[in-house]
């Protein structure tokens, strides 16, 4: 065969840099700060009703191709009580197999080839490999780091629209910078999207992780944006159980529609017993939440102070998993190098940002780190982090 079997469209995307990470930090014991999986489980009381939903026979055939009523309706109060947001569970929500399913079900459904989507750089790898499925072109917006922390330069964002833009794909609390986006910054981008009539489709599977005075704020609350907005959201993140891969999304009727056309041609359906489960994990008291935010807060701290006693600058993130740091206070510029040499060096693995950029050399000296794991867990990779 002369023709590659790949597809010319994925050629450039390769293994994910996740399983490179994690298969290195495998073969050498390292601590895996790499991938944003936590490693302990969410709410016993969550697994039980899992546990009871499978003995109960609830969801062990397939669910409804929309996902269960249970939890349509839970996700549907959820985004009511939290921010004011009235979707119809019937016609208005649909489940998905987690986050990542629901971003390729959106834009699969809603690009063609030709189309442009504008994109914040450094952005999850799926982003780009989901927008060249669909045949169309991204465009790279730029986060750039300004006094301890990631900001968005509007006049940039206003300057990459063009006749041929489509949607705006935005991430907000953000993966890997750790950015939440401001009223301000929301605000212009649902002006932006109103005047040139562009659909958005936002990722907040970090909504409920964001520390001290960030506030997450659902950019289709603004002005003419409900119309217009596709919004994602996940149970893996806010309920440590990432491997039932439970996500939805909720929008009008008619992109819901759209979505659910691609979507039941991707897993059809999934989750079944789980989405009982997370049905309940979206009622938990707000205690809950409370307690997430301040365990993750102090794991934040925990590691970007070790980080800094280890001589990385620190990008201290005001939501997420994850702790961007620049390397060349180390005397190092090339963070793949670093990454792919940390484990021996020191027995950590941490991802190199770079793979998130369209624009390499504007992450070249950034490597992200998680700190969704145990405090002793975190302890000790700072410990052996003082070696560098």
């Amino acid at each position: 065969m002369t023709r590659p079997l790949l597809n010319r469209r994925l050629a450039e995307f390769g293994t994910t840099i996740f399983a490179e990470m994690s298969a290195l930090a495998a073969r050498t014991g390292s601590i895996n700060l790499g991938q944003g999986f936590p490693d302990t489980d969410g709410p016993e009381e969550i697994r039980e009703a899992a546990v009871r939903a499978l003995r109960d026979g609830r969801g062990n055939q397939y669910p409804p191709g929309p996902g269960v009523p249970e939890l349509r309706t839970a996700v549907a109060e959820h985004q009511l009580k939290r921010y004011g947001l009235a979707y119809d569970p019937d016609t208005e929500v649909l489940i998905t197999a987690g986050a990542t399913e629901a971003i390729a079900a959106s834009l699969l459904a809603l690009l063609e080839p030709g189309d442009e989507v504008i994109a914040l750089e450094p952005y999850y790898d799926s982003y780009a490999a989901c927008i060249a499925m669909a045949g169309a072109t991204r465009v790279p917006v730029t986060l750039r780091p300004h006094e301890g922390a990631y900001v968005l330069d509007l006049d940039e964002l206003r300057a990459a629209v063009t006749d041929r833009t489509r949607l705006i794909l935005l991430n907000t609390p953000h993966n890997p910078t750790g950015t939440v986006l401001t009223r301000t910054e929301l605000t212009a981008i649902a002006e932006l999207a109103v005047a040139r009539d562009l659909l958005v489709v936002t990722d907040e599977v970090y909504e409920h992780l964001v520390f001290d005075d960030a506030a997450h704020l659902p950019i289709a609350s603004l002005p003419g944006m409900r119309e217009r907005t596709v919004t994602i959201g996940s149970a893996g993140k806010t309920f440590s159980f990432t491997g039932w891969k439970v996500g939805w999304i909720t929008a009008t009727p008619e992109l819901t529609s759209a979505v659910r056309s691609a979507k039941q041609f991707l897993t059809y359906v999934s989750s079944g017993p789980f989405q009982y489960a997370v049905a309940e994990a979206l009622r938990l008291p707000e205690t809950y939440f409370d307690a997430l935010r301040a365990d993750l807060r102090a794991k934040r701290d925990l590691l970007s102070d070790g980080l800094e006693r280890a001589g990385f600058a620190v990008y201290r993130p005001a939501g997420t998993y994850f702790v961007t740091t620049d390397i060349r206070p180390l005397g190092e510029t090339d963070g793949f190098a670093f990454c792919r040499s940390l484990p021996e060096r020191c027995g950590v693995v941490a991802i190199p940002n770079a793979v998130f950029y369209d624009h390499r050399e504007e992450g070249a000296p950034f490597v992200r780190f998680a700190f969704c794991k145990r405090s002793d867990v975190l302890e000790q990779a700072v410990s052996r982090l003082q070696g560098l």
